[in-house]
């Protein structure tokens, strides 16, 4: 395990493939994951890339820090390890809370992004009143109130059918997530509005999403991908908000194509 003092707390990172001179993939996660929803895809990716991984304040084993946030300071704190490991110029993939890390962070500093993918992410995500819902019940019922709801959103039928062992993972990982955590980053979501500068990203983009998504739906994907001037947009077949881990192949294409085309 790697942990990095980053703007007051502890980040905990893996770095994977450093100093090989092999092309930078940087995944930054949702809400009430860690960093490991993306190893079906890094399993696959690793051979070729050197890849960074985070646990976003809040969540998995990294410091709390001092809640709410805004998501100026889960920006900042990706800046902020990527200049201590020394890492610039990556493929930024970013899921759900992540794509407004990953837009933040190329808006922020656009020497460390030369392409991005935004997977379940939107210029704006939610409503004020939607997300205050949310942050009440959190407050009140703590993360097992709103396990339920948010796996119908997260996965298809199929994988609630079918992988029961994987979605009783994925509970244990949403409801092991500090409250504060959530909450906190739930109040950053429900504030960051990237739409104005959606216009100013200039680098590859694409926006990904799965077509069962029931937290940020394909068509609100499909509209930050034509507020970003050549971006496109990909439809991945039979997932919902957390495709990586229910059609990992599938992003795995995408990455590898994007990476290809740099």
């Amino acid at each position: 395990m790697k942990f990095a003092a980053i703007n007051g707390t502890s980040i905990h990172y893996k770095l994977e493939n450093s100093g090989l001179g092999k092309p930078l993939i940087v995944f930054s996660n949702s809400l009430a994951t860690d960093f490991r929803i993306w190893q079906d895809c890094v399993d696959n990716l690793s051979a070729d890339y050197s890849i960074l991984r985070y646990d976003k304040r809040g969540h998995g084993l990294s410091g709390m820090g001092n809640p709410p946030y805004k998501i100026s300071d889960h920006v900042n704190d990706l800046v902020a390890l990527m200049d201590h490991l020394n890492l610039s110029g990556a493929l930024v993939v970013g899921l759900s809370v992540g794509g407004l890390i990953a837009q933040g962070l190329y808006h922020a500093r656009p020497d460390l992004a030369r392409g991005l993918i935004l997977c379940d992410t939107a210029a704006k995500i939610g409503s004020a009143e939607m997300w205050d819902e949310r942050i009440n019940i959190a407050r009140q019922g703590g993360m097992g109130a709103l396990v339920d709801a948010n796996m119908q959103r997260w996965f298809s039928p199929a994988f609630h059918r079918d992988r029961k062992t994987d979605l009783n993972g994925f509970i244990a990982m949403f409801t092991r997530t500090p409250v504060e955590g959530y909450i906190g980053t739930g109040m950053a979501i429900r504030d960051a509005d990237f739409r104005d500068k959606a216009c100013k990203i200039s680098v590859p983009t694409i926006c990904v999403v799965g077509d069962q998504d029931g937290a940020t739906p394909p068509d609100l994907v499909r509209d930050t991908a034509e507020m970003i001037p050549g971006a496109s947009f990909e439809l991945v077949k039979d997932a919902g908000h957390i495709p990586c881990a229910e059609q990992p192949a599938a992003i795995v294409k995408i990455i590898r194509g994007m990476m290809e085309a740099l």
